[in-house]
Formats: structure tokens, sequence, C-alpha cells
């Protein structure tokens, strides 16, 4: 019984450092063809609008409300010490340094994400990437390094619009509703938030952009063969890419304080 248990443990390491290796091998080829050959701007230039462009309705009304909530909920809690002049700084760093870069990443990861696994995944099932190799087309450059480049481009700048627009969210809150001074709200903001906030959101989204296209296309491109593994590769994809995005998190910040 023991035995079988030490086993049994063994499979599960082995069976896990086997997928790390896996991910860190697609990772490595993905940027020795992304620095080896030239990028094909055509086809980053369509993932940008895809990933980038046709998020940016969601992730600005996201940002919008988001703003909004953090406002009220902020004012209720600095009420009750006196500290309603800190609303906009709060707001504002709050934003910019955390909830824009993780809930626009999320968001992203919802619409996107998992309509790049599911669509490499179908190019797999159908043969379509076999079809790539025989034409001499390397799959790598062709599907994943466009990917990767768009992702990258899009979430800092789906990031910075979301702190944006969630800012101005809670000006609305704080100042239209709740009477908070127009001068104090922008005026503290100025006051307490440096370049190294906006610094680390940005750092946040470049390394959200990197980890959601480099799980997405792993699982789509490794997919099992049948609708019930596109769908399979789909879930995993969003699961796992929302995951890192909230561990990683945590780390980046760990470290940055």
């Amino acid at each position: 019984m023991f035995i079988s248990c030490i086993r049994g443990l063994g499979r599960g390491a082995l069976g896990v450092l086997e997928m790390l290796g896996s991910y860190g091998m697609f990772l490595l080829t993905a940027f020795f063809w992304l620095f080896g050959s030239p990028l094909k701007f055509r086809r980053v230039l369509e993932q940008i609008i895809f990933i980038g462009v046709k998020s940016t309705v969601i992730v600005l009304l996201t940002g919008a409300f988001t703003g909004m909530v953090f406002a009220l909920q902020v004012f209720y809690a600095l009420s009750k010490f006196g500290g309603e002049s800190l609303l906009g700084p709060t707001v504002a760093l709050s934003l910019i340094r955390e909830l824009g870069p993780v809930v626009s990443a999320l968001m992203i990861t919802g619409r996107a994400g998992s309509a790049l696994a599911s669509e490499i995944g179908i190019m797999r099932i159908t043969e379509q990437i076999d079809a790539l190799e025989i034409m001499a087309v390397n799959p790598y450059r062709y599907l994943v390094v466009p990917n990767v480049v768009a992702a990258v481009v899009s979430f800092p700048l789906l990031g910075a619009f979301f702190s944006m627009i969630g800012i101005w969210g809670g000006y609305l809150v704080g100042v239209k509703l709740l009477g908070v001074s127009e001068g104090t709200y922008f005026g503290e903001m100025s006051n307490f938030v440096e370049m190294k906030d906006i610094t680390m959101g940005i750092t946040k989204s470049l390394s959200f952009g990197l980890i959601v296209s480099w799980v997405c296309c792993y699982k789509g491109f490794f997919t099992e063969f049948g609708a019930k593994g596109v769908g399979k590769a789909t879930t995993q994809s969003v699961v796992i890419s929302s995951v890192l995005i909230l561990i990683w998190d945590y780390f980046i910040t760990s470290i940055s304080l």
C-alpha cells in the first residue's frame, strides 16, 4: 500500500514535470521563430485587431463600472475616519497597479483567449496545421508568434484604457454623486501617483499578455481530436490563464513592494 502511494506520487510528479517541460519548449520555440525570422506584420496586425480592438468595448464598459463601484466602496470606508480627500489617489493607485491590469487581462482572456484556443484547436483537428507544414509554412511562425506579439502589444493598451475610464468612473461617483471636491480628487491623485506605479501596471499587462497568448496557443496547438477535445482545450486555456494571471500578479506585486 505504501509503495503504491509512493509510485503514484512519483508518476504524478513526473507528469507535472513533463507538462512544464512541454510548455517551456513551446515558448522557447515561439521565441526562436520570433527573433530568428522576419515577422509577418499583416498577421500581427490582424491579431491586434482581433485581440485588442475588438475587446475595447467590453474593457471600457467593465472599467467604467469597476471604477464607479470601487469609488462607492472606498468612499464608504474612508468616511469612517474622515479620509474622503484620499478617494482620488486610492481609486487611481488601485486601478493603475492592480485592477486595471488584472481585470482587463481576465476580460480579454474570456473573450479573445478562448477564441484563440478554439481557432487553433479546430485547425489542428481538421489537419490545417499539418497542411501548413506540408507547404513548408512553419506553424509557430504563422500562428503562434503573431498571437504572442499582438497580445503583448494589446494588453498594456487595454489595461491603460481600463484604468483611465475607471478613474473617470470614480470621478463621476465621487465628485458628481458623493460631493467630493473636484480639485481634491485630482489634486491628491497627482500627489500620490508616481511613475513607478504606472510602470508596475504596464509591466503586469505585458506579462499577462505573454501568459495568456502562450497558454491559449499551447492548448489549441496540442488539442485532442474531436469537438470534445476542442471544447476541453478552450475551457482549460481560460481556466489556466486566469489562475496564472492571479498567481503571477501576487508574485510580481510582492517583489515590487
